[in-house]
């Protein structure tokens, strides 16, 4: 009976896609004035050859520059675009968050403004969905765009994060995707604060699937992720789905200890039976210090969990909106 049931609200999953009305196009604009125009020509570009109607969810989380009066000047293109204002820079995850919530489609799809994620991958993410897949998101085939440094380190990353967390993220795939309405439902129920979205797009489950695509070069300006920003992020993204830094923390005190013991017993035999001290100032120092390194590490990594109850338990909005902006015109 179970199975059947199952089947049957699968089937009508996929019909209902076929009726689909409306995709929320989602994107978290930051100081992104140079690529405004570019993105928008070739979004409607793309957005005139879907099967479905599309909406522009635009977020500007704090912009400096001119992005809020470009945004705005595209209201008065014939599309259907709504701009979410916020009262100053939220962070990213925050700004994806607030898209999210403005969405009206029976899908949502998120996507950066700098044309670095093709929007031309769209159309098959909408056909994947239509297969009866919940979340198709775009996986980097080649990442010849960025930088080494930025390769490595995003590689290192997923091989840590799937080695500890308890739910894996798919290798090499950002935040560009398409997600089926009961999946933007299952996200926005998520109460949590420190947000990592590559990882809540993985927890919520689903049927998932990924698409390849080569990553390009920025379409204008620069990036604003910094070495400073991407090693936070890469916290924020270790520490909110996984205690091993803790039991790790635990594990090297447990085994220091031991060894501790364990040269301590070796000492006091040798004094007995040889009758000599252990002359070692140097060896005592460079243990201390490591000790002591130990110890700051293990307080710092307590420490990243406290900061996030703290964070959780003052319970503050996610981010303001100072202004919305809206076009129904479609």
């Amino acid at each position: 009976m179970g199975y059947h049931s199952a089947v049957g609200t699968a089937v009508m999953n996929v019909s209902a896609r076929s009726d689909a009305k409306l995709i929320s196009i989602v994107v978290a604009f930051y100081n992104e004035e140079k690529a405004i125009v570019s993105f928008f020509a070739e979004m409607d570009r793309v957005a005139a050859a879907l099967p479905v109607p599309v909406e522009y969810v635009c977020v500007n989380d704090g912009s400096r520059d001119g992005t809020l009066a470009l945004l705005q000047a595209e209201l008065g293109q014939h599309r259907r675009m709504r701009i979410v204002n916020f009262a100053r820079n939220f962070g990213k995850e925050a700004a994806m968050t607030a898209g999210i919530e403005q969405a009206r489609g029976d899908a949502v799809v998120v996507i950066d403004a700098d044309l670095q994620d093709p929007p031309s991958l769209i159309a098959e993410f909408i056909a994947k969905w239509r297969e009866g897949w919940d979340v198709v998101y775009g996986v980097r085939a080649s990442r010849e765009a960025d930088s080494f440094f930025k390769r490595a380190t995003a590689g290192a990353f997923y091989r840590i994060f799937n080695a500890i967390a308890s739910v894996p993220i798919p290798h090499d795939a950002g935040d560009f995707r398409l997600m089926d309405r009961r999946v933007v439902n299952a996200l926005l129920a998520l109460p949590e604060r420190n947000r990592f979205m590559k990882g809540l797009f993985a927890w919520v489950g689903f049927k998932q699937t990924g698409v390849e695509f080569v990553r390009e070069a920025r379409v204008a300006g620069e990036t604003h992720w910094n070495f400073l920003r991407l090693w936070n992020f890469a916290v924020d993204g270790l520490t909110s789905f996984s205690i091993a830094p803790l039991r790790m923390a635990s594990m090297v005190g447990g085994v220091i200890s031991l060894l501790a013991f364990a040269y301590a017993f070796y000492l006091v035999i040798r004094t007995m039976v040889y009758g000599i001290d252990v002359p070692g100032y140097a060896s005592i120092v460079v243990i201390m210090l490591f000790l002591g390194g130990v110890q700051l590490l293990s307080i710092g990594l307590i420490g990243e969990y406290l900061g996030r109850l703290y964070i959780e338990a003052k319970d503050r909005p996610l981010y303001i909106v100072a202004d919305v902006f809206d076009n129904e015109s479609s």
